[in-house]
Order: C-alpha cells, then structure tokens, then sequence
C-alpha cells in the first residue's frame, strides 16, 4: 500500500506526514492542548501520521493567511525538518488563505472542516452516506474553485478531498457542481421520505424510540451493543459511526423499544454537514427520550456536553424532549474522581454513571430507562375470562402485571399500560 504525497495525482494516501497547526485567537472554553490532541486524534482517524502540533498566538487574522508573515516562516521551517506532505489548521480557512499558504509552506493546506469532510468520504459505509458527504463536500468547496474534484470525471476510492487533478474551467466547474448537488438533494429527499414512512409505522405501533446522541467517541457504540447484543463497530476511533443503526431492545413494563445509534457530534462541526445529514438525524428530533453520552473522563467534558447541546438545538431537538445524561467511562476515573461524580450526578439528576466497556451501572441505566419511558403510564385493572390466555400474555408483553385476582370464571388484573396500549387493548376484539 502507498503512502504518502502521490504528486503524480496531487493527493494523499494513508501514511502522509502531517503538521496540526492551532491558530489560538483566545476566547475558547477548551484547553489548547487539548484542541490539538483532538485535530491529531481526527487526523490519525484516516492514517495520517502526525509530526508535529503547533499552537501559534493569532492576535489579529491577517486576512491573507491567518497567521502573521513570521509565524509562516517559522511553520515552513518546521514542514521541511519534519518532512511534512500535509498541514492541518484547526480552524476555517478562507480558499484565498489555503492557497497563500499552500505557496509559503510548501506543503498541501486544509482547515478543520476538510479533515472532517475526509473522514466522512473514508467512512460512510452506506449509499445513503455516501450521497449525503459528497453532498456536504460539494456545498463546501462551491466556493473553492481552485482545483476541480475527481469524483466529477471518474471513479476511484474516497472522494479525494486532499486534492485534485489540477485546473479546469471555473465556470464548467460551478455548472457540474450544481447539477450533482441538485441530483444529489432529490435522492435523499427520497431517501428523507422512506425514512419518515418507517419511522410512521413505528410511530402507529406504537414503540418508544430512544436515540443515542453525544460527541464522537464518547462510547454510543459500545453501550448500543451492551444494550442490544448487537456488533456494531466499536473502536477507539472518531467518527467510528456513521451510519444509523437501528435496534429493538425489551425494558421492564415495555414490550419493546427502538434504539438508535447516531453519528457522533464535534465542536466545530461544519454546517455542510448538519444540512447533509438532516435525514439520518431525523431520528434524533423525533425521538421520545435522548441518551446524552458523555466521556466523563475527558477534560474537555463540559465544553463537549454544550456542542452536542448546541447541534441538538441546530438540527431542532425539542427543549421538551425527555433526556438523560450518561456519564460513560467512570472505570477511567480515579477513586476520588468517581466518588465526586457520584455526588453530583446525585445533585443534578437524570444522571447515571455507567462502564459501557465493563457493565458497571447498566442495570440502573436499564431501571431508568423504563421508570422514565412508563412514567405517563396509568394503573389499570382488566378483567378477562379464565380462559383467554391470549388477552393475559398481552397484559404481561405490553405493560407491568402488579396483581391478579381468580373469580370464578374471570381473572381480574392490576396492571400498568400506557393511555395507548390500553387503548389497544381495549379495542382488540372490536
């Protein structure tokens, strides 16, 4: 396999060397340390191997390069000592700075948001996903016309968002972008569509559906597979999902319940994005309670909680939507640590701390789950006959036996459903 800078294609394959470069404008809640881990950590998520992270004191963008003039020339000297093919900024590049840099380093130039956009095109297993990166990817470089993209006049692996095949016509360019964008919005309004037909029939069952949500490799696919048995991929990487997965488990006083496994979230995530993957987060909005999972060993916890917080709002999460904070990975927290946790989860509510890796807590996450899912659920006392044995299983299926009592020919049962499943229950023989 190759690596590295292909100058024969003007790309990159896994193994090029890399410089992540943090242009710290002050004003961020996050730890600078922290920042560059995470952009080498997104850059590692792809093979790229990282040389070198930099953070360089901007006190006023120079709106041709972003850094000043002597930052440049010290971060070009560190590309040709590290032998750097590759310079990641974790911020927003304007195509005007990308490319003065590009001419200073020596070196092929992204921002944050095309790192992400790379990892999307690596990762989207599906067709759905890959229709809805290219989508995102195209809505991000409309205004990049600098090089032309290779997806638009032939097939290979990956999208190339690191490069191009050099220069086109501009205007040929924006006409081919816009047809696919075109193309690419009416095969996901139907997919949008398909969706909401499924999620309908779901709804009219009906289930609770629970959706999974949180930063990238906060531990959502890991505790979607302690919940359900399922396999999905559960590495210690970011963005390791990206599809959605969709999963039936059972809770106490509840036949069945959907649970949903989404994308993770990411502090700056690129509004391209969010609009692309509109259709996958449906899920989210229309979801009758939200896991938040947090990596509550993580130093930048809080600041993750608020961008998950923050995506939730943009993609139009009800405030009203039930929720419940999970504190994952209390088995890398110190004895210390995890007692004052402890204490104010207890303080703040609607928190349980778990260990989706060992199990610790999932049977009070399980106990909450259902407390929470049957808390409009009324009690109810159905009388059948003896000998209907259909009409007693369903009692015991759809809600929570507390009691029965033997007349004669009829039992009468005290049981817990929701206003809708006795509804349903009522109207069976109808």
């Amino acid at each position: 396999m190759s690596t590295g800078f292909d100058r024969d294609r003007d790309e990159f394959t896994r193994g090029a060397r890399a410089i992540v470069v943090l242009p710290d404008q002050g004003g961020s809640e996050r730890d600078a340390e922290a920042r560059l881990a995470e952009t080498a950590g997104l850059a590692a998520a792809i093979g790229i191997v990282v040389a070198d992270r930099i953070a360089l004191k901007v006190r006023a963008p120079r709106p041709a390069t972003l850094i000043g003039s002597g930052q440049a020339d010290q971060l070009a000297t560190s590309v040709q000592q590290d032998h750097a093919d590759l310079v990641i900024f974790d911020a927003p590049l304007s195509p005007v700075q990308q490319r003065n840099l590009e001419t200073t380093l020596k070196a092929k130039v992204i921002d944050r948001t095309g790192l992400i956009l790379e990892i999307f095109g690596e990762r989207a297993a599906t067709a759905e996903g890959r229709l809805q990166v290219e989508l995102a990817h195209l809505d991000y470089q409309a205004g990049r016309l600098v090089r032309s993209w290779t997806h638009l006049e032939r097939q290979r692996g990956g999208f190339g968002f690191l490069g191009g095949p050099g220069e086109t016509q501009i205007e040929a360019d924006r006409r081919l972008i816009r047809d696919r964008m075109a193309k690419l919005r009416r095969e996901l309004d139907h997919v949008s569509r398909t969706r909401g037909l499924h999620r309908d029939r779901r709804q009219r069952a009906p289930w609770p559906v629970i959706a999974l949500v949180g930063y990238t490799n906060a531990g959502k696919s890991t505790l979607f597979n302690r919940l359900t048995g399922a396999d999905v991929m559960a590495e210690n990487l970011l963005f390791a999902t990206l599809d959605p997965t969709l999963r039936q488990i059972g809770l106490p006083g509840i036949e069945k319940a959907i649970l949903s496994d989404t994308v993770g979230f990411v502090s700056d995530l690129p509004t391209q994005l969010v609009a692309a993957f509109k259709a996958t987060l449906e899920e989210v909005v229309s979801a009758d309670l939200l896991l938040h999972i947090r990596d509550i060993a993580h130093p930048d916890t809080e600041a993750q909680a608020n961008d998950v917080e923050a995506v939730l709002t943009e993609i139009g999460v009800d405030d009203q939507t039930p929720r419940i904070e999970v504190w994952n990975k209390i088995d890398l927290l110190a004895h210390d640590e995890r007692d004052a946790a402890l204490a104010r989860a207890e303080r703040e509510g609607d928190v349980i701390l778990v260990s989706a890796l060992d199990g610790d807590g999932i049977d009070g996450l399980i106990a909450h789950l259902s407390t929470m899912l049957t808390a409009t659920h009324h009690r109810y006392d159905v009388t059948l006959e003896a000998a209907d044995g259909a009409g007693a299983a369903w009692l015991h299926a759809h809600g929570e036996v507390l009691g029965s009592a033997d007349e004669g020919m009829t039992t009468t049962y005290s049981v817990r459903l929701s206003d809708a499943d006795y509804d349903r229950f009522s109207r069976r023989d109808a």
